[in-house]
């Protein structure tokens, strides 16, 4: 497999288009659209050979879990590619020049109102879904208390946070017509199963 071209469709500020043309393992030239959030996405830096390529990820994704009320923090959140409502976790991408604890704590304050009192521990740099785009990300697993808000919230975003116990995680697993994301499903089934994030 090698790539042969990249080239930018979109300019747009946080997610851009690309085309790329690549030849498979038996040298026939094929080509792919995906969606980045960089300037210069992985294949890009894979294709130059760029080893100081930088293993930051583009966002964070925050499991919360609340130590007055002993429960997992998620949200419903309308998303717009699906029309409807998802059940996720707080998440945000990065500024320029932030950690990834520093972009948990702000983004789980401005999605969620909570404050983090300790973090547990961070994934390290993973995909979201390398079939259609390099977007990267590092799970944020923390505690945090407070009372919910969504006062600091965007106009565009439309949440409402909720608090689980391992059995109400269950049920809400069980139910057909709740939509999750794909990270949350998998961190949800666990807490459901064994009571720990």
């Amino acid at each position: 497999m090698k790539i042969l071209e990249v080239k930018k469709l979109t300019y747009f500020s946080h997610l851009n288009l690309f085309s790329t043309k690549y030849m498979d393992k038996i040298g026939n030239l094929k080509s792919w659209i995906f969606a980045s959030r960089s300037n210069s996405p992985a294949v890009m830096k894979n294709k130059n050979n760029d080893l100081e390529q930088s293993s930051r990820p583009n966002a964070v994704v925050i499991v919360p879990f609340h130590v007055e009320h002993q429960k997992l923090v998620i949200i419903k959140e309308f998303r717009v590619p699906i029309g409807d409502y998802q059940y996720g976790f707080p998440a945000g991408l990065m500024d320029r020049g932030e950690s990834v604890e520093e972009t948990a704590t702000r983004e789980l304050k401005e999605e969620t109102g909570l404050q983090v009192v300790e973090i547990i521990r961070t994934s390290p740099t993973i995909y979201s879904s390398t079939g259609m785009t390099d977007e990267s990300i590092s799970l944020v697993y923390l505690l945090c208390t407070g009372k919910p808000s969504v006062e600091w919230s965007e106009d565009s975003e439309d949440i409402t946070v909720l608090m689980v116990s391992s059995e109400e995680a269950k049920e809400l697993l069980l139910n057909p017509n709740v939509k999750f994301d794909v990270k949350s499903w998998i961190v949800l089934s666990t807490f459901a199963r064994t009571g720990i994030i």
